[in-house]
């Protein structure tokens, strides 16, 4: 059985298989020795993830050979819609985000123990954009997501990888050192700036590649 690598997220990763896409880059450039697999929910934030851990993520009978080698968790976005606009169903309370991306971490590594966990921050928000372009219908004229609520989300990811001794890409960070970023947000999963967290997830899947054990039955 060939290995595998999960991408657990929300559109952000739903979408990365498309043109372009970070997923699809992925796929292709492991195309020989890894199947890339994609579990991404649009719309998803972490209090829905949890709920559907069991079935995105079945438990694997018999030889260890179906264990995953590694996944990406890339929620956040959603989580941090603003309370009192017009996605506040989306919301997810700061100190919740954070207890259930440790229960998602903790849910891999009780299942595949050898498993290799990544986390992604949640991408800065283009503000002006969001006004400008809207995915709902938006009658107060004002943003539902900011770029100070993102941050905090972002901060919540990079803590809770270091709590829990995993690695991250701070995209909120990485993203805004590079000029018109803002650019890249409305299509993030397909746009020109790959090589924010691209090139890291290369080098994550490389090390855990040189690291893998051949199975036993």
């Amino acid at each position: 059985m060939r290995p595998k690598i999960y991408l657990f997220g929300d559109s952000i990763t739903e979408e990365s298989f498309g043109d372009g896409g970070w997923g699809a880059s992925l796929a292709n450039h492991f195309s020989r020795s890894v199947d890339v697999v994609l579990r991404g929910y649009s719309g998803y934030n972490t209090r829905w993830a949890v709920k559907v851990l069991d079935k995105v993520f079945p438990a694997v009978e018999g030889c260890d050979g179906g264990e995953p080698l590694a996944v990406t968790v890339f929620f956040g976005a959603n989580d941090a819609c603003l309370p009192d606009r017009g996605s506040a169903f989306q919301h997810v309370p700061l100190d919740e985000y954070k207890h259930n991306l440790i229960s998602i971490v903790s849910f891999l590594k009780k299942r595949w123990p050898r498993i290799q966990i990544l986390l992604i921050t949640p991408p800065p928000i283009d503000e002006d954009g969001r006004l400008r372009y809207p995915y709902t219908d938006n009658p107060s004229g004002q943003p539902e997501r900011t770029n100070e609520a993102a941050s905090a989300y972002a901060k919540t990811c990079v803590a809770v990888a270091r709590e829990c001794e995993i690695p991250v890409v701070d995209l909120w960070t990485k993203m805004q050192q590079f000029p018109d970023w803002e650019k890249a947000c409305l299509r993030l999963a397909s746009s020109g700036y790959p090589i924010c967290y691209y090139k890291p997830l290369l080098k994550f899947y490389s090390q855990v590649r040189v690291e893998v054990h051949t199975p036993h039955c």
